[in-house]
């Protein structure tokens, strides 16, 4: 996935531009923009299109340092989450488990907080939790991906070969649009070899908006979705699949159908994924008409459970109603895939297309969310981060929640508690409780509203300032774990019932907790 932009030239990653026109654009002129009076670098002016597409290496190392510097004391830097070490950060890519450690791709613009030339960069783990930064991987260096390493997907081919499924993003100097389903393999000892020509080209019946392939086994097959848009500029899956087991050959079966509602115009990072044989379809419509599904975000990232995937008819049979996938703030471009111990696992990036947050002044911006395990539970799909969080767990407090407010040490902790009255908590909240997000917790109705209105710092307000869910009250109570870490909060309701997860920017000093109602509540400092 990435938001569409327009530019003048076309550079690829070996430095060699297809155009001249630019040659004369060189990083002083950059740095001097940026820099100006205050030799401080104001990352929020505007990037123009050659400056989010000039080749790496004309980043000098004044500008990185400088860059570096500034993320690092960044107060909204988290603490457990996975977030860039400079630059954008937005969709995980390539989930998998591959040589005995599970990785995690994530795509990658480096060197600024804008949406730029993209790579992939790479972070490995043996547990889901403590991750290790293996550096950028995955670079735009050919023809096929002149523009950037876009979206894409993970599979083990072998003990030391992990097959990679991307699209390549291209523009000519006309600024026409090409994109390419590329290949490339992984190995076990960190080598990148990419396949010589592309696997899949765009299909006619469909426009240049054909990205984010998704690659699956089903019965000893190996299939991929991509997400597209058609000629007739609607929201689109495409199911393909592979011809032979080293997944150098691919032919397209048909578009997928799995409803009969229109899907907006462009559909975005979909993900199939078999939760004990259930498939489950993730997805990301853009442009969907909110008499489908009710929505807030500026895009949303949804969610079907099927009887059946019936592969020859390119099809999700008995499909049910469309759901939200979360209903916080910032969830988009959730990737999934079925690992081999069972579980369906599970990474969000908390951002949105088309939204620049705080950060964004810092040098960098968005993080990957917890991983999640996702489960069906009397045909409601599940979310709840992984049994392996439970190793960031430090020191344990039973705390009582006060109206007046109590001090946590950081924002960086886990919180449990149960309610069965309405009640009001504030988090992120100052000494006095005047600047605070809240929860409102509704249980006649079985509703929780998230307000960020009263925060110090506010942003995409113009998408709403609350956001709702439902959750099932029939039991008279409703469980509350939220993780809360610097500049973000995942709120999982009844054990994954319902997830809200958002960005939270706040001052360094609201680090105070409080309700409406006394309530009692455990407390975990969280490892970083």
């Amino acid at each position: 996935m990435n938001n569409y932009q327009t530019f003048d030239t076309v550079y690829i990653f070996n430095y060699k531009p297809f155009s001249k026109v630019c040659q004369a654009f060189d990083i002083k002129n950059f740095l001097a923009y940026n820099l100006g009076m205050t030799n401080k670098t104001d990352y929020t002016l505007p990037w123009t299109s050659p400056e989010r597409y000039r080749p790496y290496a004309s980043y000098d190392k004044a500008y990185t340092d400088a860059l570096t510097a500034s993320v690092a004391t960044s107060a909204y830097k988290t603490t457990y989450h996975i977030q860039p070490k400079t630059g954008l950060l937005n969709d995980p890519n390539g989930f998998s488990y591959f040589n005995g450690k599970y990785h995690l791709f994530y795509q990658v613009f480096p060197y600024g907080p804008v949406h730029g030339l993209k790579s992939w960069g790479l972070m490995t783990s043996t547990d889901l939790v403590h991750w290790q930064d293996e550096g950028l991987k995955l670079f735009p260096d050919t023809v096929y991906d002149s523009h950037g390493a876009y979206s894409g997907s993970a599979l083990p081919l072998s003990n030391d070969q992990l097959f990679l499924f991307y699209t390549g993003n291209t523009r000519g100097a006309d600024k026409s649009r090409a994109a390419y389903q590329n290949g490339a393999i992984y190995t076990a000892t960190g080598e990148i070899k990419k396949f010589d020509s592309p696997l899949l080209t765009t299909p006619k019946g469909y426009t240049d908006h054909f990205r984010d392939p998704m690659i699956f086994d089903y019965q000893g097959d190996k299939y991929a979705i991509i997400g597209a848009q058609t000629a007739e500029l609607q929201g689109a899956v495409v199911l393909a699949h592979a011809n032979d087991a080293s997944l150098t050959s691919w032919d397209y079966s048909k578009q997928l159908a799995f409803t009969n509602q229109d899907m907006g115009y462009m559909i975005e990072c979909p993900n199939l994924v078999f939760i004990e044989k259930t498939p489950v379809l993730l997805f990301c419509p853009q442009g969907l008409d909110q008499s489908v599904c009710a929505y807030d975000n500026v895009f949303p990232n949804m969610y079907v459970i099927a009887d059946g995937f019936d592969p020859e008819a390119s099809s999700l049979t008995n499909t049910s109603a469309l759901h939200n996938l979360d209903d916080g703030f910032e969830v988009y471009a959730t990737q999934a895939f079925n690992a081999p111990d069972g579980r369906v696992l599970a990474s969000s990036w908390l951002g949105l297309p088309d939204l620049d947050d705080p950060s964004l002044a810092d040098g960098w911006q968005g993080i990957l969310s917890l991983v999640k395990e996702l489960t069906l539970k009397n045909g409601k799909l599940y979310q709840y981060p992984v049994a392996e969080t439970l190793s960031l767990r430090q020191t344990q407090e039973q705390i009582t929640l006060l109206d007046t407010p109590t001090a946590s040490p950081t924002n960086s902790y886990e919180l449990e508690l149960e309610l069965t009255s309405d009640n009001e908590l504030y988090l992120f909240a100052n000494a006095d409780k005047t600047s605070y997000v809240s929860l409102t917790v509704d249980m006649l109705n079985g509703t929780l509203t998230l307000n960020r209105e009263h925060l110090p710092v506010n942003w995409a307000e113009s998408y709403g300032n609350t956001r709702s869910t439902t959750f099932d009250n029939t039991t008279g109570t409703v469980k509350l774990t939220l993780f809360a870490d610097t500049s973000s909060l995942e709120i999982f309701v009844n054990d994954g019932e319902k997830v809200m997860s958002s960005r939270i920017f706040t001052a360094p000093e609201n680090t105070y907790l409080a309700a409406k109602s006394d309530i009692s509540a455990t407390l975990w400092q969280l490892k970083k």
